[in-house]
């Protein structure tokens, strides 16, 4: 049934892949074909309810695999969490160093639309699953975005430090995001590229004070290094987890003082977190 399904797809992505060749190639430029089906590609996006299985349909036809069962079901609980900001402030750079423990040094392709990796971490002996979603910062694919804000439990929200421009725009996603996202969703500020002290243009305290005001946890991070990575997606899952479960008795977490705790312990202990 799954090959069924997966041969299927598959011949609809060729039948796609064919009918906009031809359409290309009889009202237009042959030499412009090729680049004309990858566009109209590129601007296919999944979009329907939560739950309706779009992710097991991206995930059928990019890996040949069937997502069995809730999304939730194999791991405990999971979340889905969006990394949001300008093209170039680290985003995809971010993400890799918290899933693979690697930085992206030199050049690469930005991020075209929409991708998401998996990581499984572990919060209070229990297994969550994080679905990461790395979004487009240009302004060309915010329309493709705003189709999968109100999916995410949480959102991260990167600027680079050492590019003001990122930095006022800021109000600009927070704007998108209380216009497009879930009024309870988890939002989280993360200064990138801290180890480019030396080209600094937004200072540590800029960043806290745009962070108070909006009543958001903040802390500054390096991919290249890793310092708070690790940290900022921990603090996440333990305040998704500790809302999803919360027990009537037990006390309520608090992400603001759990990020503080953390940094204390790894100044003291010399670690990165």
């Amino acid at each position: 049934m799954q090959q069924d399904v997966f041969y299927s797809l598959t011949s609809l992505f060729v039948l796609i892949c064919a009918l906009c060749l031809l359409i290309s190639c009889c009202f237009g430029d042959c030499s412009g074909c090729m680049k004309s089906v990858l566009l109209k590609l590129t601007q296919t996006i999944l979009v329907g309810d939560s739950g309706v299985g779009k992710t097991s349909l991206l995930v059928q036809f990019d890996q040949g695999k069937f997502i069995s069962g809730s999304f939730s079901a194999t791991v405990g609980i999971g979340f889905t969490v969006m990394l949001l900001g300008d093209s170039a402030v680290g985003k995809t750079c971010v993400l890799v160093r918290f899933k693979d423990g690697a930085f992206l040094g030199g050049n690469f392709i930005a991020t075209v639309g929409i991708d998401f990796r998996n990581k499984v971490v572990t919060v209070d002996n229990m297994k969550v699953k994080l679905q990461i979603w790395d979004t487009a910062g240009q302004e060309r694919f915010r329309s493709v975005t705003h189709a999968y804000y109100r999916d995410a439990q949480a959102l991260l929200l990167l600027y680079d430090i050492t590019r003001k421009s990122s930095f006022d725009n800021i109000r600009a996603w927070l704007t998108e995001i209380s216009e497009y996202a879930k009024k309870d969703v988890v939002i989280m500020l993360l200064g990138n590229k801290s180890d480019m002290a030396a080209e600094r243009v937004i200072t540590h305290e800029e960043g806290e004070k745009l962070a108070k005001e909006y009543g958001v946890p903040f802390m500054e991070t390096s991919a290249k290094t890793g310092v708070n990575v690790e940290l900022a997606f921990q603090a996440i899952a333990r305040e998704l987890k500790h809302r999803n479960i919360q027990q009537p008795h037990e006390p309520k977490f608090k992400i603001h003082d759990y990020i503080e705790s953390q940094k204390q312990k790894s100044n003291c202990c010399g670690g990165i977190m």
